[in-house]
């Protein structure tokens, strides 16, 4: 394991790496897309309504000042929880250079940190079905495989 990483909030000006960095690597292991030398518009319109709203947070992990991780949390309050929020953890991005070596351990810790502080009731997270890695890397954290997703494309 390396040193701590420094988590912090997104700012425009990290809105390229984290699109670049969240773009590399799909399920299959190949780029989502092919991007543009500079990205359309409507990448920093989503950044702006993303970090506007105070039930999201777009965060990156740092190290030497460059981003080496992103994670974007969202609080979610349901009836059932008794007006305690959960916190859906999604887009969870480690650059492959930096994978295997503890920020992304790191990066859930702070996010399970963050909820435990606010009084949350769960923390809970998405994972593509592909991503077996990615599931054994969650469950080493403590989590719990228990839900199918479905998603229907618009």
């Amino acid at each position: 394991m390396i040193e701590m990483v420094k988590i912090r909030r997104a700012t425009s000006e990290d809105v390229d790496r984290i699109v670049r960095l969240s773009n590399d690597g799909g399920p299959d292991g190949n780029p989502k897309a092919i991007l543009p030398d500079i990205l359309p518009e409507g990448y920093f319109k989503a950044f702006e309504r993303i970090s506007s709203d105070p039930s999201n947070a777009l965060m990156v992990a740092e190290m030497d000042g460059q981003i080496v991780g992103t994670f974007h949390l969202t609080f979610l309050t349901y009836l059932a929880g008794s007006g305690k929020d959960d916190l859906q953890i999604e887009a969870v991005h480690v650059d492959r250079e930096w994978r295997g070596k503890g920020i992304g351990s790191q990066m859930m810790a702070w996010a399970i940190a963050t909820a435990r502080e606010r009084g949350c009731r769960r923390v809970q997270l998405t994972t593509n079905k592909k991503r077996k890695d990615a599931h054994r890397f969650y469950q080493r954290l403590g989590f719990e495989l228990s839900h199918e997703g479905a998603k229907y494309l618009l």
